[in-house]
């Protein structure tokens, strides 16, 4: 029996999201467990990463949080070969990556204890 083609997008949607998290994961233990961070070794590290990227299909995103992932992907690919300095970027890279991390956790550990919709009955 052969598998349905909306099974088939749906794998391949979630093979196309498990590599931009490891392109992400990978990209910013690289940022902060280098010691001595330089440029070529920031440009050799997201040639890498691009390629095992590469491989993989691009899908259009519709979640908030996997499209602010993509585009934080296209953001790090874009710094290759940049200019700027190389602790401004992992500054912004980082920065970027915490926000995201903030976001999603925010969605996900909201109490119900915190809002004030719970007591309106006991009035």
């Amino acid at each position: 029996m052969a598998a349905s083609q909306k099974a088939i997008d749906n794998a391949n949607r979630l093979r196309y999201i498990r590599a931009l998290e490891r392109f992400h994961k990978g990209m910013i233990s690289y940022l902060m467990n280098t010691p001595e961070l330089t440029s070529k070794g920031l440009n050799k590290k997201i040639e890498n990463s691009v390629k095992l990227l590469k491989r993989i299909d691009e899908i259009d995103l519709y979640k908030g949080e996997l499209k602010d992932l993509q585009t934080l992907v296209k953001k790090m690919i874009s710094y290759k070969d940049s200019e700027e300095d190389v602790e401004n970027i992992k500054e912004e890279l980082l920065h970027s990556s915490n926000q995201l991390d903030k976001d999603k956790n925010a969605k996900r550990y909201k109490k119900d204890k915190h809002s004030n919709s719970m007591f309106d009955e006991w009035d």
